[in-house]
């Protein structure tokens, strides 16, 4: 695969962060057709990535249940992940909580919180955010950047299945 195609691919994976795949792609050949491999060449890209672009990695994740999706300017992925939690269906109540969350979260960690919803509902996303309110800023910057990986994984996993 040339490198425009790779990063077409997989620029996405890493949320607004295609800088993840062009490293990735520019440090070594990368099996597309080994997930492990590929996976672990785009998680080793963050990992080894200054704490700044980890930062800005980070705050390139929308909010969940946020502006951006009320606007409808999320990513198909996020759409997606976030319509899979209920989070399109969320109530005038729970919305307003979704963004007092937002607001608190961003407000002590300066990133949105992150959270791969795969499997999650928006009760337990509320309770987790409740939690990682108590967290070190370190602590859940470390948690933060773990979740990012989550669904980098899930989203490589949906693109092996589909074939794309």
């Amino acid at each position: 695969m040339d490198r425009q195609k790779f990063i077409e691919c997989f620029g996405g994976i890493y949320e607004h962060s295609a800088w993840v795949a062009e490293q990735a792609y520019d440090r070594a050949p990368v099996d597309v057709q080994d997930i492990d491999a590929l996976t672990k060449a785009l998680r080793q890209e963050v990992d080894a990535a200054s704490d700044d672009q980890k930062l800005a990695l980070l705050r390139a994740h929308p909010d969940l249940a946020g502006k951006a999706a009320v606007s409808g300017e999320l990513t198909a992925a996020s759409t997606s992940e976030q319509a899979g939690a209920g989070l399109d269906q969320c109530n005038a109540e729970e919305f307003a909580r979704f963004q007092s969350m937002n607001d608190a979260y961003t407000t002590r960690f300066d990133f949105p919180f992150i959270m791969a919803v795969k499997g999650a509902n928006r009760h337990l996303i509320l309770a987790a955010f409740e939690e990682r309110l108590n967290n070190s800023r370190e602590t859940e910057f470390k948690t933060a950047l773990e979740q990012v990986h989550r669904i980098a994984e899930l989203r490589l996993a949906a693109w092996f299945a589909t074939g794309a």
